[in-house]
């Protein structure tokens, strides 16, 4: 198990509760151990808003609950679920040195209002930062077999970027992408909670990671006939509205590094409904023009060859970046205002932020060596660039070949994956490896922890092979960071 002074020193560069970073730190492995269990592994599929953060958006509101799909519904009983969660604590123990004990995990069955059985779990933890002498933190398990899985699942490597994470990825079966935004928009309609209004706003703001609109409605339209519910509108909202902003300080603070106002998101919500319907939107602003030898900087996991005061900076601006809020920038022994948009490499090695400096209305870079400091305001700006500093959409693993209700297999099932420039391309469901294959040619640059060497590879994996440092002996390394990629 990692240390506190690691929680502490995450939190405080996230500007987070330190109890909120160790909850998703037990998340990552409660994952790793339900999802190395044979009995489940494969009919269960995680989804909600814990899966769009792990799986999918690093830059992602943090989230407390395991929310799953399961395709087997008979593994609702308590005592199955008693008997498998002893086993996934122990595995986790094992592994990690994190107590998840049989003893202080519950389990209640219950009928929901279609009669149809749920659970609600309670998992208790005890991590590096959680009191000795007082209560277990928990984590809620939510687990139904009453929901529609309109789109194959897929497999996918979850970010969890703590000293401890096994060589290989952890990965789970989830919700497609186009699956967890339709599920989304049908939470949105249903219950009309701050969180997800936060989800479908910020969703549909990373453009391209959109799905086709078409698509999303199809899917929507499915989950929301399943529910017995009719699609929604941005008019179906409006009484809803006093709610959601009485609750939004309450149910969103403690999972944001900074709580960006619900005025943004609620403002939204029209042009996102024309979108879905009819597929029109605001044409997007183009990037900022490259100069000759620049490399956007833009890797699902970003991580730097920069002291860890440097990625903390970096960490702030990336939020800002997606919740489209302005940073107060120190620099150079000032501070300015600005609107981030873009880490790229220059051709002499050098890592620049590309933003627009508002005392100056105009456009400036930054060496990232150079930034002192890094807060986000409460201040709202609407790009006049393409905001660069979030990945550029879904990462996934070619689903296992599954029969089909008829027993035929998806023979021949192909998954679209969106890349960087906005095509795509299909990959065979056949191979079921750890690694996530680079698509339209793309190299991945990797630099050891410990000695800064780089490597270059097809594939995404953080494991390195054996090497040696740059003065020729053999480095203890065997763990890589993400620093470029490259077509």
């Amino acid at each position: 198990m990692i240390g506190k002074p690691e929680i502490i020193r995450i939190a405080g560069q996230l500007n987070l509760n330190p109890h909120v970073v160790e909850k998703d730190y037990a998340l990552g492995w409660l994952l790793a151990g339900i999802f190395a269990n044979e009995k489940i592994a494969d009919s269960w599929v995680f989804k909600g808003g814990t899966c769009l953060k792990k799986c999918f958006f690093e830059t992602y509101r943090f989230s407390e609950d395991l929310d799953f799909t399961l395709e087997d519904e008979s593994h609702l009983d308590e005592e199955f679920l008693k008997e498998v969660f002893a086993e996934v604590g122990e595995w986790i123990y094992e592994q990690s040195g994190l107590e998840v004990p049989a003893s202080r995990q519950e389990f209640e069955i219950f009928d929901n209002p279609r009669g149809r059985k749920n659970c609600q779990g309670k998992l208790r933890y005890r991590g590096p930062v959680s009191p000795t002498g007082g209560g277990w933190p928990r984590i809620k398990l939510d687990l139904t077999a009453d929901e529609l899985l309109v789109l194959p699942p897929v497999r996918v490597p979850i970010f969890h970027p703590y000293s401890d994470a096994p060589e290989e990825d952890i990965v789970v079966q989830a919700y497609a992408y186009e699956e967890a935004f339709g599920e989304k928009i049908r939470a949105l309609a249903e219950r009309t909670r701050p969180r997800d209004l936060y989800d479908v706003v910020n969703l549909y703001r990373n453009i391209e990671a959109r799905p086709t609109p078409s698509v999303l409605l199809d899917v929507l339209r499915q989950k929301c006939k399943f529910k017995g519910i009719g699609i929604p509108k941005a008019s179906d909202l409006d009484a809803f509205k006093n709610a959601l902003e009485a609750g939004w300080e309450h149910m969103l603070r403690h999972q944001l590094p900074a709580l960006p106002p619900v005025q943004s998101f609620w403002d939204a919500l029209p042009e996102f409904f024309v979108w879905l319907e009819g597929g029109l939107a605001p044409e997007s602003p183009a990037s900022y023009a490259a100069t000759p030898g620049e490399t956007i900087l833009r890797a699902r996991t970003l991580r730097l060859p920069v002291a860890p005061s440097l990625q903390s900076h970096i960490e702030v601006i990336r939020f800002a970046a997606a919740n489209r809020l302005c940073v107060d920038l120190d620099y150079q022994g000032r501070t300015r205002r600005i609107e981030p948009y873009s880490l790229r490499r220059t051709g002499d090695d050098n890592i620049i932020l590309h933003a627009w400096n508002i005392d100056r209305d105009a456009h400036r870079s930054y060496r990232v060596d150079r930034i002192q400091g890094a807060r986000t305001t409460h201040q709202v700006f609407t790009p006049r660039y393409a905001v660069e500093l979030v990945p550029s959409g879904p990462s996934s693993i070619p689903p296992t070949l599954r029969p089909s209700p008829g027993g035929e297999s998806y023979a021949g099932l192909k998954e679209f994956s969106t890349s960087r420039t906005g095509r795509g391309s299909a990959r065979s469901s056949s191979s079921r490896g750890l690694e996530s294959r680079s698509p339209l040619g793309l190299t991945y640059v990797y630099e050891c922890a410990f000695c800064h060497k780089k490597f270059r590879r097809k594939t995404q994996s953080t494991t390195l092979n054996p090497h040696k440092t740059p003065e020729g002996g053999p480095c203890p390394g065997r763990t890589g960071y993400l620093v470029d990629t490259k077509y």
